[in-house]
């Protein structure tokens, strides 16, 4: 079969062909980074590919864009000038805008991101993500909304209104943006600052869906995203290293599941349903019984596949002995690790974080009834980039949010 594009018997090519479609310019096109198989299959449709040459087409460029990272047709090398010619008229593989870009002390990396415009009035939405560098890892931190509509107490994000969910594209194009950034597709250069994984592994491993927005509020997009993130042809991330956290919509638990057998997290939080209620608002519509229910129902669950049960500690809140307790008898017959999460602060926050000594009392408690129970290390505090402070405007910090931080790292570098 050629290289080149074939046309239907009863076509020819139009010179005009190799212009962009009426109405739009070169910097206007969409993109096809972050489409399905399906999306990029009708792309190909679009511009007269045959039916049946559509899925080896479509294979080809998913090599090229998702494996090799490739920001330009012409870089595609088993696809004919025709063919790429007629791509390069309707479509481009331009990814999102990096608006600014922060490097934490301890290493971690911060990217405001703007996603191209969907029309006239929209200036293109902006989100956070956020890259998480150790020894033997690098985990990529996306979002699934623009702004969140849950109003958690502690949580920074929850204090921006939910704009819009994202879509598939704008989901995957982060990890294409991530991979860019760091040097992560094959032959390209690493970045010379900061820190990235040292033993020889792909500097993005895991994916956590523990960014910007409730995942399960987006599931349609979330699970084509996890679809075209796991594809062994491109990107190429197991579903046991993609990890979907939500603050527990019930109803959708079950069916994430059974969807993407990805890794499950539960934004937990407090242990009776009167405290739950004012940090999650969420667990008046679903208490803590009917979440605990749906996890224990969760498909592939096992001792191999356990749920992670995220807590932030904050002091005088939620940090008793008494409630370590409670916790351990909540979770009772669920295969689960705790994950401590020091609070982290942010502009006008009325929370601090618990002492150090109350986390590793609370983290022993729940040890000794055999959980896993590690305390998570503050990453990116210094750039707003830690858990529960992603939000997608640049503020600067207030006096005594920055105090608090000060405060923080003088504690982690005593205890270091």
């Amino acid at each position: 079969m050629s290289d080149n594009l074939t046309l239907p018997a009863n076509e020819t090519r139009d010179p005009a062909q190799s212009l962009p479609a009426a109405g739009l310019t070169h910097a206007t096109l969409p993109s096809l980074v972050g489409r399905t198989r399906a999306g990029i299959a009708a792309a190909l449709d679009d511009i007269g590919v045959p039916l049946k040459e559509q899925r080896m087409r479509t294979g080809q460029i998913w090599n090229w864009l998702y494996h090799h990272g490739v920001a330009d047709f012409a870089e595609i090398k088993n696809v004919g000038k025709d063919l790429k010619s007629a791509l390069e008229a309707r479509f481009t593989l331009a990814r999102p805008t990096v608006s600014a870009a922060q490097v934490s002390k301890d290493g971690t990396r911060k990217w405001l991101v703007r996603m191209p415009s969907t029309g006239p009035r929209d200036k293109g939405a902006e989100i956070e993500c956020v890259y998480i560098p150790e020894a033997d890892r690098g985990t990529l931190c996306v979002s699934s909304q623009v702004g969140c509509t849950l109003t958690c107490t502690f949580c920074h994000t929850g204090t921006q209104k939910l704009v819009r969910n994202l879509t598939t594209e704008e989901i995957v194009a982060q990890l294409v943006v991530a991979r860019d950034m760091l040097g992560d597709f094959p032959g390209r250069t690493r970045p010379t600052d900061g820190l990235l994984p040292g033993d020889g592994s792909r500097f993005v491993s895991n994916v956590v869906f523990m960014g910007m927005g409730e995942p399960l509020y987006n599931l349609g997009a979330v699970s084509d995203a996890i679809d075209t993130i796991a594809d062994g042809d491109g990107l190429s991330l197991g579903r046991r290293r993609i990890t979907v956290s939500t603050s527990g919509v019930v109803p959708e638990i079950g069916p994430l599941g059974s969807r993407t057998n990805s890794m499950l997290a539960i934004s937990l939080h407090a242990v009776r349903d009167d405290l739950r209620n004012e940090l999650v608002p969420l667990n008046r519509k679903y208490p803590i019984a009917a979440l605990l229910d749906a996890c224990r129902g969760y498909p592939g669950l096992s001792n191999a596949r356990r749920i992670t049960f995220e807590y932030v500690m904050l002091k005088g809140v939620n940090d008793s002995d008494a409630e370590a307790r409670e916790l351990v008898r909540l979770l009772k017959g669920i295969p689960a690790k705790i994950n401590l999460i020091p609070f982290n602060p942010w502009p006008g926050t009325r929370y601090e974080c618990s002492d150090w000594d109350r986390i590793e009392r609370f983290s022993d408690i729940v040890f000794r009834a055999g959980y896993a129970s590690p305390v998570r290390t503050p990453r990116g505090r210094d750039i707003l980039a830690a858990c529960g402070q992603l939000k997608s405007e640049t503020e600067k910090l207030s006096a005594r949010a920055r105090l608090m931080l000060d405060e923080a790292d003088a504690a982690d570098a005593r205890r270091a």
